[in-house]
């Protein structure tokens, strides 16, 4: 028999805020000594856990930053979805992160898997409250990997692109990096304690039906395709900041991939996403899931930061221009692979209906003030499509080469659902 264990380390790690809110329970304000984040007692264990594991040096450097770090090949309790955390959200880690998982259905044990190591580019808008909590972690993508009981990893630091010549030879690694390993859990019923403002949302049902017909006050808005709420794919509320953050306005759709691979059955997209939430709260400090919604590979369409689908939420998707936009991710990882038809007919469907609530063409251009990144300066108004990828906004791999060179297609359908 595997033996667990018998004591684990943790920590208590993209949208802006209108007011600074409390912290979420799973979540610390400060840099705290390693203990364990999973959930306490059969019942809290059953909505899922997080543990969280300080990397050590792999060399004889044994100073803060070693530029080799991991974890050696060790029994842990089951998880599905993992990935590396570390204190300053604003250094990056250049270099190879890698992880391999023993299944628990077989023993088995995986072959090393990277994990996409610049994920800055989805988060909070710079000076916003979101951002400047105290509470946010760098770290990579999450990675789905399924049900597994085991895990090894190893993290080597690599020279900084376009680093001058005199930087010191040996590059170094951020600190306080931790391995993140998430149990999704099973769907969490919906809370009773919530405030009374937020009692209707919370009270949507599991799935809103599509909507064949459209609003004859808005003759381009789409009609609602099928969307799984929070409640549906099981939000443990909980977890998250209460209260919601609203914009003004919808004027664009930002197109990610999630980057946690696509090793997921469909019906597995419900504890993928749960996941990815408990990931985003409770391991890199964000208030809530950072994506308005979640598209699966089968088409299927999931409510993603709280606050009401047809409302213009605030979310963590697009550093810089996260006001007056949508976040959309595809299920996966869309480097190489292409996405299915159904996922782009559902991201069709979905912008459809979205912007249109706001008036926008999917196949038009609109303008959005930068909130700061790597591509535009704060203040700056850029013109970009209203259907856009993730690089649009920011110099980034997202969404994936071959998801964006369906964008078009996506613009081309959407327009068409919208009666354009």
């Amino acid at each position: 028999m595997r033996g667990f264990l018998a004591s684990s380390t943790g920590v208590t790690c993209a949208a802006a805020l209108a007011l600074p809110l409390a912290p979420p329970a799973a979540a610390t304000t400060s840099p705290a000594p390693p203990v364990t984040r999973a959930a306490a007692g059969p019942e809290a264990y059953a909505a899922g856990g997080t543990q969280s594991l300080p990397l050590a040096s792999r060399s004889s450097d044994r100073a803060p930053g070693a530029a080799e770090q991991g974890l050696a090949r060790r029994d842990v309790r089951p998880f599905s979805l993992v990935g590396v955390v570390w204190d300053n959200p604003a250094t990056e880690l250049h270099g190879r992160v890698e992880v391999r998982t023993r299944a628990t259905a077989t023993g088995a044990w995986s072959g090393w898997r990277e994990l996409e190591a610049h994920n800055a580019d989805h988060a909070a808008d710079p000076g916003t409250p979101e951002s400047t909590s105290g509470r946010v972690r760098g770290a990579t993508a999450p990675l789905w990997v399924g049900e597994s009981d085991g895990v090894e990893v190893r993290v080597r630091a690599e020279t900084t692109p376009g680093a001058a010549r005199t930087a010191p030879a040996r590059p170094r690694l951020p600190g306080g990096l931790r391995l993140e390993l998430v149990d999704p859990g099973k769907a969490a019923p919906p809370p009773a304690d919530r405030a009374r403002t937020e009692a209707a949302e919370l009270a949507e049902p599991a799935v809103l039906p599509a909507l064949p017909a459209r609003q004859k006050t808005k003759p381009h808005a789409g009609p609602r395709p099928r969307i799984t709420t929070r409640r549906g794919w099981g939000a443990d509320e909980k977890l998250r900041e209460k209260g919601f953050v609203y914009t003004k306005k919808v004027k664009a759709a930002f197109v990610h991939h999630s980057d946690t691979g696509n090793n997921y059955r469909c019906s597995q997209a419900p504890s993928v996403i749960r996941g990815i939430y408990r990931y985003h709260v409770n391991s890199m400090g964000w208030r809530d899931l950072g994506y308005n919604f979640l598209v699966d590979k089968c088409g299927n369409i999931y409510e993603g930061r709280a606050g009401g689908v047809s409302k213009p939420v605030l979310g963590a998707h697009t550093l810089g221009f996260n006001s007056n936009s949508v976040g959309i991710a595809l299920l996966g990882t869309y480097s190489s692979k292409k996405p299915s038809s159904a996922a782009l007919k559902a991201i069709a469907r979905l912008t459809a209906w979205k912007v249109g609530l706001y008036g926008m063409n999917p196949r038009g251009k609109t303008y959005l003030k930068s909130g700061g990144g790597n591509l535009y300066p704060k203040g700056e108004k850029v013109r970009l499509n209203v259907i856009s990828g993730h690089r649009d906004g920011f110099a980034t791999n997202c969404p994936g080469k071959k998801l964006y060179a369906k964008l078009g297609t996506a613009r081309a359908k959407a327009a068409a659902y919208q009666g354009r």
